[in-house]
C-alpha cells in the first residue's frame, strides 16, 4: 500500500489505493487503508486543505461609486486604489495588500502577512511615503472596504 502511494506521486487516496490493491488480488476495506495511511503519516496531496474564502455578512449600506471607472487621473494622490489578494507560501496562505496611485500607477504602499486583518491594512498605509492627508479619494472593492472601515474605527 505504501509503495502504491509513493509510486503515484503521493496523490492516491483510499479509493484509488483500494482499486490498485484489488488489481493485485488483495481485498482491503477503505477504512483499513485509511487507518494504515494515518499510522504511516501518508496524506494525499489532493486531500490537503484548499483555500476557501470566508463568507461575511452582506453590507446593507450603499456607497456611491465616485471613481466610476475613470482610471486616468491628472493629479498625484487624488485617487488611491487598493486590493487584497492571497498567495500560497510553503503550504500556507499569505495575504498581500497593495495601495496604488492612479496618477502614475505607482505602488505607494504594501504589506504582506499570514492574516487578513486590520493590521495588514495598517502596515500598508504605514509604508506610504508622505502625508496621508494628501489622498483625496480612497477606492477599493467592497470586501476590502469593509475591512478598512473596521480598521479606521479602531
Amino acid at each position: 500500500m505504501v509503495e502504491i502511494f509513493h509510486k503515484n506521486r503521493k496523490a492516491y487516496g483510499t479509493r484509488k489505493i483500494k482499486v490498485k490493491l484489488h488489481e493485485r488480488g488483495l481485498t482491503v476495506s477503505r477504512r483499513r487503508i485509511g487507518r494504515i495511511m494515518k499510522q504511516q503519516g501518508l496524506v494525499s496531496t489532493y486531500t490537503l486543505a484548499q483555500y476557501k474564502p470566508h463568507k461575511t455578512a452582506c453590507n446593507e449600506a450603499t456607497t456611491a461609486n465616485i471613481l466610476d471607472r475613470e482610471f486616468e487621473q491628472s493629479e498625484p494622490k487624488r485617487f488611491v486604489v487598493s486590493d487584497l489578494t492571497y498567495v500560497k507560501v510553503q503550504n500556507q496562505w499569505h495575504y498581500i495588500c497593495v495601495l496604488m496611485d492612479l496618477f502614475n500607477r505607482e505602488i505607494i504602499g504594501h504589506s504582506v502577512g499570514p492574516n487578513k486583518d486590520a493590521a495588514l491594512i495598517s502596515r500598508a498605509f504605514a509604508t506610504v511615503k508622505g502625508d496621508l492627508r494628501q489622498i483625496q479619494w480612497f477606492h477599493t472593492d467592497l470586501a476590502a472596504s469593509l475591512r478598512i472601515k473596521r480598521w479606521m474605527s479602531f
